[in-house]
């Protein structure tokens, strides 16, 4: 009964594209789009005056902080709560803030119920499970906005990147500084030949992460613990191979893992390469090359990685090579007047508590043909260094406009028509790909060579199955087939 009338649901949301422009008479509460005789085919858009139905999926750790900043906008109405584990102490502080809020653990389950009642989902769930459910949420015609990286498999972005021109949602992917001041200054600075032949770009992460000091040297997952009474193991596994529970798999412990996460390339790389990635319209790499990877091993990320991307010319734009770097003590080469830290705003917290700091900040070099930048992560703003470099250029500086909104707002005011955007699936898949790309690498510890226009890795057939990856479990494959 529940899959036929999810279904019903997707059938009734793909006949939007067959539609004829219906007259605004047609035209109900909430955005509810109706076809000629009046019958709803589902709610495809929030009228401006309005305030978007969302419901939260995955609402701990940095799901709830999402729900929190959705909230803090004025422009949403809290409409359902989902988790896997309802009872766990991250989900607490957001259950105990909507009480009389309906709650479910399996997202399947709440569409079955309440799909009508809902405009838009905010997806904070594990890298691995962002697929499923943001694919039934598009079907069903949900906007969505889904944390970084859009998804864990190079296959799984480019199905979210079709399926949302398909089923003409709203998108956004949750690298919140894309609305922040680094997004128009970047933009403004290469329009006015500021930035321009950038050749290098060297990306860096060098804070400790989660897996750091781990046994490097296992043969095997860990054995299986007793599930949490509180948690419905199997809807968290969603897709993905099963594994017995372990505690070391949940509460953000999944990113140490090429079976869940995508490591510090994709946690951190979506808020330090993503303005470079788009506005210099790098696509995808021709070469990935791991230079470094130290304590490699087949089931979880290295200590350090140093990873080199090749890029093409583009248009008029030379060819570039992005250098990544991660690890406590693998710093990249640094120019000349360098800053160890650069203020970074907005950033979340982590809920690995105080960590030891890296000796720099996470950020980038950009190397141009004049001029080298610095940035940090997220908004940060872009420095030219050295400081003398800057002096020089400052009154030739255009004047760069402040973000009408913040990336939650972004979102918000898409869903109302008001904004395009600026991380819609078009912009982030891509850029996910690359990352998809640079864990493959990671995984088998040698250099791929990439067929842009084919989209298959030409020098390693494994390396080219793991752009798909492996088949989802029984039981879940209907999210591929939408």
């Amino acid at each position: 009964m529940e899959n036929s009338r999810r279904n019903f649901l997707k059938k009734s949301a793909a006949t939007i594209g067959a539609l004829t422009i219906v007259p605004g008479h047609v035209l109900f509460a909430k955005g509810e789009l109706r076809n000629a005789k009046g019958e709803l085919i589902r709610k495809a858009t929030v009228a401006p005056s309005d305030k978007v139905n969302m419901a939260f999926i995955g609402i701990g750790n940095r799901g709830g902080q999402i729900l929190r900043d959705f909230m803090n906008t004025g422009m949403v109405n809290n409409v359902a709560l989902c988790d896997t584990d309802m009872g766990a102490a991250h989900t607490v502080k957001s259950i105990e803030a909507y009480p009389k809020l309906p709650q479910f653990q399996d997202f399947r389950k709440m569409y079955d119920k309440m799909a009508n009642d809902i405009d838009a989902v905010c997806i904070g769930t594990p890298d691995f499970s962002h697929f499923p459910v943001t694919m039934l949420s598009m079907s069903l015609g949900k906007h969505v906005y889904v944390e970084k990286p859009l998804s864990r498999t190079f296959h799984e972005a480019e199905l979210l990147m079709n399926a949302a021109k398909k089923f003409k949602v709203v998108t956004q992917m949750g690298n919140q500084g894309h609305s922040g001041a680094n997004y128009f200054q970047f933009k403004t600075w290469l329009e006015e030949g500021i930035i321009k032949d950038v050749t290098k770009v060297t990306a860096f992460m060098n804070n400790v992460r989660r897996w750091h000091g781990w046994d490097t040297t296992i043969k095997s997952f860990p054995k299986g613990q007793p599930i949490p009474s509180t948690l419905d193991w199997d809807t968290w596994l969603t897709t993905a191979e099963f594994h017995e529970y372990h505690k070391d798999y949940i509460n953000g412990q999944w990113r140490c893992w090429y079976d869940f996460g995508m490591g510090a390339l994709g946690d951190w790389g979506a808020h330090i390469i993503d303005t470079v990635h788009e506005f210099l319209d790098l696509g995808m790499p021709t070469e990935i090359n791991p230079i470094l990877l130290e304590g490699h091993n087949p089931f979880f990320y290295p200590q350090s990685s140093s990873i080199d991307f090749k890029f093409p010319k583009r248009k008029k734009m030379p060819a570039l090579t992005i250098e990544w770097r991660d690890g406590m003590d693998n710093l990249p080469d640094m120019p000349e007047g360098y800053y160890s830290s650069l203020k970074t705003e907005n950033v979340p917290t982590t809920n690995m508590g105080e960590v030891k700091k890296a000796k720099l900040s996470p950020g980038k070099f950009i190397y141009s043909k004049d001029l080298t930048f610095q940035g940090g992560s997220h908004s940060s703003e872009l420095r030219i260094v050295p400081k003398e470099a800057e002096q020089d250029m400052k009154l030739k500086l255009p004047e760069v406009p402040k973000s009408p909104s913040n990336h939650f707002e972004n979102f918000a005011l898409a869903c109302r028509g008001e904004e395009k955007c600026r991380s819609s699936f078009d912009v982030s898949a891509p850029l996910s790909q690359v990352f998809c790309l640079g864990t493959i690498a990671q995984r088998l510890g040698t250099k791929l060579k990439f067929d842009r226009k084919k989209k298959q890795i030409t020098n390693n057939e494994k390396a080219n199955q793991l752009l798909v990856g492996t088949p989802p479990r029984k039981g879940w494959e209907e999210f591929y087939k939408l």
